[in-house]
């Protein structure tokens, strides 16, 4: 038995049986990523690693389960999405304007897995930079590679949380979604990725993007793990202002008779590829053959969803990374005057993508183009919200691709940013809602890469979305 074969389930139950320890289990993993990043292509899904506290929080999790204080989290290993705030540890979030600073807080969620839960912390994974970006080729630490294919990426923001999952460096890693990040990469990396609906998972000591999109969510490798990662996590919390007084609560049943799926038509691009189409449709059939009825619906404004949301989330962007000046801590260039130390230290501190978007986000939200385009895209994202209610009345979940097309080649998008943003086409209309959405591996191409479907439900309407997604998981 290969110890990274195995599901969170699975590892939960090999805990409680006393058939492993959390230690053996964190070994396994620490010597997988330190094979990994000897060898010559690196997935190099991880930015910081300690393997002395992984294992002095995983000998605490077995003392744990031999004195009866255990969770069914207890002892299982996570990695950690490097825009989380853990105490003690680095917070980069792959830029080099933060290297340097270190979390004097937990954010919530570690509060729940790691301290309540007892989870261990593998290390802090590799992300675009600030999570701007759809490959993981903006971060300052080097790219990650697609396990699947190291010539590949493997989507992003979360590239390294899927990668670390996906390329068994991890059984399960948190990353955060604000047009698709966890979703995308979990699609490249043939993982499940869910983003939770907007406010049910704690955003306090998440390192803001976007404060109206972001969503922290688990990359797993089941359906199964995923709703016990996300129950854990998920609760009010009065530490962020937009938390929600919601407590999931799971029974997965994956019943699919009787069960209303709908296609909307719009997701029906020029540019999907064909494979994926191919692979939707087999999907359809699939879904009819074991009781589900498949229709067809439409999302009308969703053609405007990735406008809509280059200005919404650049708008936000601009006002978050104000903050990062050089002044209190992380890096602070050498200069003459306390003018010049800002303009070099943001200059050199951020990388292409961030300023651009820092740029964008300033213009829209200048005096002059304000009503142009900043408030016509909040009139916009109303309209694409509207758009699934009204669907919602008529089925119980949407389903299309995750991507348009496969894992793409390193370098292949990065001097064309419209084509790289074009690569969450399918999953940012979900954040401009605000409902969840699931990723789920859905098959291979004939090169041997993963393919990702995914299906968005209802607000509130989690247990409903893992209960089809886990029926779709196991159907035959």
């Amino acid at each position: 038995m290969d110890i990274r074969d195995l599901s969170v389930r699975e590892l939960s139950e090999a805990l409680e049986k006393k058939e492993l320890s959390s230690e053996e289990i964190t070994r396994a993993y620490l010597k997988a990523i330190e094979n990994d990043e000897a060898s010559s292509e690196p997935i190099h899904a991880y930015v910081s690693v300690r393997p002395e506290d992984a294992l002095a929080m995983a000998r605490e999790a077995d003392k744990k389960r031999a004195t009866g204080q255990a969770t069914k989290l207890t002892g299982i290993p996570i990695a950690i999405k490097d825009n989380i705030n853990v105490k003690g540890y680095e917070t980069t979030c792959s830029s080099k304007i933060l290297k340097g600073y270190i979390a004097s807080y937990d954010a919530t969620v570690i509060e729940k897995l790691i301290r309540d839960h007892g989870m261990v912390m593998l290390g802090k994974t590799n992300m675009d930079e600030f999570a701007m970006g759809s490959s993981t080729e903006t971060s300052a630490y080097g790219v990650t590679r697609n396990p699947f294919d190291r010539t590949r990426v493997p989507g992003g923001s979360s590239g390294g949380s899927a990668a670390a999952v996906g390329g068994k460096l991890a059984p399960v890693a948190l990353g955060s979604d604000t047009g698709g990040s966890i979703r995308q990469p979990a699609a490249f990396c043939g993982c499940v990725g869910l983003k939770p609906t907007y406010g049910t998972v704690s955003r306090y000591g998440l390192v803001a993007f976007a404060s109206s999109l972001d969503q922290i969510g688990p990359i797993t490798r089941t359906v199964e793990d995923a709703a016990w990662v996300y129950e854990a996590m998920a609760g009010h919390d009065p530490k962020d202002a937009t938390s929600l007084s919601y407590t999931p609560s799971f029974t997965l049943k994956g019943d699919l008779k009787g069960v209303r799926v709908g296609v909307p038509r719009e997701f029906i691009l020029e540019g999907l590829d064909p494979t994926i189409k191919e692979n939707l449709d087999t999907l359809i059939h699939t879904l009819e053959r074991v009781g589900a009825t498949v229709v067809e619906v439409s999302l009308p404004h969703s053609e405007y969803a990735v406008p809509t949301y280059y200005v919404v989330a650049t708008a936000e962007a601009s006002s978050n990374l104000e903050r990062y000046d050089g002044v209190k801590y992380g890096y602070r260039a050498q200069a003459s005057s306390l003018s010049e130390m800002y303009v070099k230290t943001r200059s050199e501190g951020f990388g292409a993508e961030v300023k651009r978007r820092i740029m964008l986000g300033t213009y829209v939200l200048s005096a002059g183009y304000y009503d142009a385009y900043y408030l016509k895209a909040l009139k916009v994202r109303t309209l694409i919200k509207q758009d699934f209610q009204r669907v919602f009345e008529k089925v119980d979940v949407i389903l299309g691709p995750t991507t348009p097309t496969p894992p793409f080649r390193l370098g292949e998008k990065v001097s064309d940013p419209i084509a790289m943003y074009l690569s969450d086409i399918y999953t940012i209309s979900a954040n401009l809602a605000g409902i969840p959405a699931i990723s789920l591996p859905s098959g291979w191409t004939q090169e041997g890469l993963p393919i990702g479907m995914q299906l968005m439900g209802d607000t509130l309407a989690e247990h409903k979305l893992l209960d089809i997604a886990y029926g779709i998981e196991h159907v035959k």
